[in-house]
């Protein structure tokens, strides 16, 4: 039986589903502001619709985070994206190895299966892993404030709206 004392209350407003304080790698995937956690930070929730795969909001929808911090802030990302990328090809790399049991020799082909399949799967979660890589920079920058509600954001240092579509 588990104590009075350790249950927590559902009705307090520290409750998981009104703070958005789950664990921030899950809303890393689920492209939350890394802020309140609980914001959209893209238009399109489906990276697939791929005419509006990086349109992002101009501000968090929920806690007005400013999302687009400096003319080129993204260009950063793609560290991140390389990590996933490089990540993921060694996963399915240590898989196919260990469930398929193919030999690293000459006589076998099984590799050249596997980097077929390894470019088809990466090219198809592309817009994905893009995502997930801005939202992985931007955390980065922008850390979680469990007093979003009440502090307002930082305000951005180095905006330049004239320079801001140059790239």
């Amino acid at each position: 039986m588990i104590p009075h004392s350790s249950v927590q209350n559902l009705n307090s407003p520290n409750k998981t589903a009104q703070t958005g304080s789950n664990p921030g790698i899950l809303n890393l995937f689920a492209c939350k502001c890394p802020r309140c956690r609980t914001g959209n930070m893209f238009m399109n929730k489906n990276p697939w619709h791929l005419k509006s795969t990086m349109k992002m909001n101009k501000i968090c929808p929920v806690c007005s985070q400013p999302l687009d911090l400096e003319p080129g802030f993204y260009f950063g990302s793609s560290y991140v994206s390389y990590a996933f990328t490089v990540a993921l090809s060694a996963a399915i790399f240590v898989a196919c190895w260990l469930f398929s049991g193919f030999p690293l020799s000459e006589e076998n082909n099984r590799i050249y299966y596997w980097l077929g399949f390894n470019a088809f799967f990466l090219v198809a979660i592309q817009p994905y892993l893009m995502r997930v890589s801005r939202t992985g920079w931007l955390a980065f920058f922008v850390k979680y404030d469990e007093n979003w509600r009440t502090n307002p954001p930082e305000p951005l240092e180095r905006t330049n709206k004239t320079h801001e579509n140059n790239w």
